[in-house]
């Protein structure tokens, strides 16, 4: 099986050193994705005060094959130490967007945090996606959990 190929355009005002999205490791799952701040954010950075979201812009705009998606996650050392992370994880990229490729993230840490210019700010998952068909039904068949809604498996 051959991996699906991402293309990715920068976007006129991108600063081209900041890397593509890439995977650390050869067993890594998501691509790193990098901060790709305007010229006059680059030497201050931006800065997320406590509970504030921002879409931070990676310069890049992406076309993803028919039937995959791109995943946008959160980093989890980031969310660690710093409380950051995406309100809407995972972020979902549709095969049919060619908009700018932005990362929506919310600090919920105690102190400000800066994302500095070509930080790793999240990680790109790639997926197969299933178009389901829906249909109304008269009724559903039986399973084992039923109606059974939150919590309603157990806590052990």
């Amino acid at each position: 099986m051959s991996a699906p190929v991402i293309r990715v355009l920068r976007e006129d005002w991108a600063d081209p050193a900041v890397a593509l999205p890439a995977y650390a490791t050869g067993g890594a799952a998501g691509a790193d994705i990098r901060a790709n701040l305007p010229t006059e954010d680059r030497a201050a950075g931006l800065t997320l005060a406590p509970m504030e979201r921002r879409i931070v812009p990676t310069g890049l705009r992406v076309e993803i094959p028919e039937g995959y998606e791109m995943q946008i996650r959160p980093r989890s050392g980031l969310a660690l130490r710093h409380g950051l992370s995406l309100p809407n994880t995972p972020g979902t990229i549709d095969s049919d967007y060619r908009g700018p490729l932005g990362v929506l993230l919310v600090n919920f840490g105690a102190e400000p945090y800066t994302i500095g210019h070509g930080d790793r700010i999240a990680q790109a998952i790639v997926a197969p996606v299933v178009q389901a068909v829906y249909e109304v039904a008269g009724a559903l068949g039986e399973s084992q959990r039923g109606a059974g809604g939150f919590g309603s498996t157990g806590t052990k």
